[in-house]
Parts: C-alpha cells; structure tokens; sequence
C-alpha cells in the first residue's frame, strides 16, 4: 500500500517497506535546497579556519592535528550516532546537529571579532562540529534513500556529488573572497545564517522513516545490542566487509593531502589564498562535472565505476604534485581531475548501499563505515607527518597518490566485491 508523505507520522511502525509517495519530488527539493545553502556555508567556514591556521603557524603538524581533532570525535560517536539515527527521529538529529554546530561557529565570530581568538578555541569548535557530524551524516543518508524511489537513487546520489561539488566551486572561492572583502570574524558568520537556512525546511516537512518498537531492556543495553547489529551485517558478508576495509586502506593512505594542499600551494607553488582558493574552486567543479555526467547516465555496474574511479584520482593526486613550481595551472588541473574521478566513485558507493541494505539498519551500517574512515584518517594524518618531514611535501603526495591508487584496483581481484552489487542483504 502506497502511504502519501504527507500523511505519513513520524512514529511509523517497522514494516517490511515505506514508499516515498506520489508528492516526493516537492519536499526531496526542499530539503535538498536547504542542506545545499548550509553545506556551503560550511564549507566557506572550513576553508577560512584551515588557511588561517596553515597562514599563522606554517605548520605541517598544526595543520595534521586540526585534521585529527575534527575527525576523531566523528569517528569514536559514528557508532552512536547511527544507533540513534535508526531508534530516534533523523529529522530531529539533523535540527540539533545543526544548531549546535551553528552555536560553535556563532562563539568562533565572537572570539575572532574581539581578537581573542586562540588555537586551542579553533580546535575545540572543530572538535564539537566533528562530534555533531558524527549524528547528523547517518540520518541524513539514511533519510535520503526515504525521500526518493528506489530506482531514483543513483541519480539522487549523482545530485548530491554536484552539490559536493558546488560548495567547493562557492565555498573555497567565497572564502577567499571573504577574508579579502571583510573581517575574519563576519567571513566565518556566514556559516551561521546558512546553517539556520537549511535547517528550515526540515520544519515543514516529514521524513518517512522505518522505527524498532521498544523493549524493556536499559537504553545503553539497547545501543550495544543494535551496534552489534550493524557490525554482525556487515562481518558475516565477505563482499562488504572486503568493501569497508578497502575504503577504510584507501583513506588511510590518501587523506593527508587534502589537509595539506594549502601548504602545497604555499611552499611549492609559492602562493597564497587567492590560489588555494581556485585550486578549491576547480576541484568542485570536477565534482559538479562528475556529478551531472554519473546523474545522466546512471551507472548499473556500480562497482567497476568505484573501483575505476578510486583508482584514478589517487593517481591523479600524484601528478598534481608532480608539476614543476612555474605550473600551477597543470597542478590544479590535474587536482581538478582527481575530484571528477573520484565522484565516479562516491556517488555509485552511496547508491549501492543505499539500495542493498536494509533501511531500518542503514543508520548503524552507514555509521560503521563513517567510523572506520574517520578513524584511518587522523591514523593517516601521524603516520604523514614523520613521512613528510622524511619525504618532502611532494614526496609525500606523489608516494600516497600511487600507493591508494594501487589499493583501489586491488580490488577488481575480489570476486566478492564484483558480485556484491547482485544481491541485497537481508537482516
């Protein structure tokens, strides 16, 4: 039987399936609108915080270590945060992982407007925001795959890699430009009013969404009980387990370079803001590329095109680095490429588990696999910062770019990561 969305209540049972209904299109806009003004805002903030950082201390291990700080509460509260995701409301985890991720920004513009601002307060507030990350990503990939039909997903998840896209197009660009037109403090407040934008329409609509009837057993009982769930999936499935351990070899090894392009810039390519800004700018429009070419044609051999894709803008990070100090356009061309590519990758990935797992598990399953990259990242990050100062900068890029590269076509000798995408899972 199909259910209207907007007659659908919140605190719907668990039944076998939920269909998005015949108005989908009206309220997946909306929401997808607003999450897009706030991810942009986001994404501004991110690019002023991390240049002032690399602008103020020129320090490799700073640098690393506001990476790690972001990315370590996101990885030990995943598990969490997808329990929750499918026990509690995921438009109420979205709401108030929004606001209090806006709240941090709002006492970064106070600090910076009354130039009190301290390291320690940048990484305490990236921390928070990592944290809040941790809730907010599970409900709304979880979330997404209710909004839409099931045969709308891949195109769905090509629309979200243009919209990844987009906020580096906008945010780094718009970042540039707004530490040379105003204040640091008022370029970081934009964050704040994008935030409360998107966070709008998910007052005016519902969210289908599968609910586990209630036990008498004690809530932390509860969260290990389901965890266990999660991890059970994916453990006892070869193909994706052998998945989650690729993406979580590949981002261990190809992390550190997105911390440290604007060091890159600054050191070998001699420049400043206004160049990292670009380079930024060029590598969303490889993903808005991606993402309109992976929307249009909809791939079906979903894992070859992931594979493929990984594979080659690991490579392509090698070469960015490999360009001489007078070719900067090459090197942003070749990270330009890197980003296209690898959206080759990332939007058939959301799209295929999105469609093979159960959505009454995708918040803890989805989690899990947020945890394990959120943990090989700042484990990435340690291992960067002795290779680097061993290495060189470059060194360090073109070593990591090649080694991942190798990592993701390793994976075409799985049979079952081939076969994974035939099949759903059962839970």
């Amino acid at each position: 039987m199909k259910t209207k969305p907007d007659k659908l209540p919140e605190e719907s049972p668990l039944t076998e399936t939920i269909l998005p209904g015949t108005k989908w299109q009206k309220r997946y806009w909306f929401i997808f609108s607003g999450q897009a003004l706030s991810i942009i805002g986001s994404a501004l903030t991110q690019f002023v915080l991390m240049w002032w950082i690399a602008d103020t201390t020129g320090s490799v291990s700073k640098l690393a270590f506001a990476g790690m700080v972001a990315l370590l509460p996101q990885a030990l509260l995943s598990p969490v945060g997808g329990v929750m995701a499918d026990r509690y409301s995921r438009k109420m985890i979205m709401i108030l992982a929004d606001i209090i991720s806006a709240a941090c920004v709002a006492v970064l513009v106070i600090l910076f407007l009354t130039n009190d601002v301290e390291l320690w307060h940048i990484y305490l507030m990236m921390g928070i925001r990592g944290a809040m990350q941790a809730f907010q990503s599970p409900a709304v990939e979880a979330s997404s795959a209710m909004l839409v039909p099931e045969d709308f997903l891949p195109r769905a998840a090509g629309l979200n890699q243009i919209l990844m896209g987009a906020t580096l197009v906008a945010g780094a660009p718009l970042g540039a430009l707004a530490l040379t037109a105003m204040p640091l403090g008022w370029a970081v407040s934009i964050d704040v009013f994008t935030a409360l934008l998107g966070i709008v329409p998910l007052f005016f609509f519902t969210i289908p969404q599968f609910r586990k009837e209630k036990t008498k057993a004690s809530f932390f009982r509860e969260i290990i009980s389901e965890l266990g769930e999660g991890i059970a999936l994916v453990w006892k499935d070869h193909g994706l387990k052998r998945l989650f351990l690729l993406l979580g070899g590949i981002v261990l090894v190809i992390m550190p370079t997105f911390t440290f392009v604007p060091l890159l810039v600054k050191e070998h390519f001699k420049g400043g803001v206004e160049e990292v800004g670009l380079m930024e700018g060029l590598a969303g429009a490889g993903m808005v590329a991606g993402g309109i070419l992976v929307t249009i044609i909809s791939p079906k051999r979903k894992m070859t095109w992931i594979l493929t894709g990984l594979g080659l803008s690991c490579f392509a990070v090698s070469l960015t680095a490999l360009m001489p100090a007078n070719l900067f356009w090459a090197a942003a061309f070749w990270w330009m490429i890197s980003s296209f590519t690898f959206i080759f990758a990332n939007a058939p990935l959301t799209a295929l588990l999105q469609i093979i797992i159960p959505n009454r598990i995708q918040g803890r399953v989805l989690s899990l696999l947020n945890m394990i990259m959120a943990l090989a990242a700042p484990v990435g990050l340690m291992m960067a910062n002795p290779l680097g100062e061993w290495l060189g900068l470059r060194g360090l890029f073109v070593s990591v770019g090649i080694l991942s590269g190798l990592v993701a076509f390793s994976g075409f000798a799985s049979y079952h990561l081939k076969n994974l995408e035939n099949r759903k899972l059962n839970n």
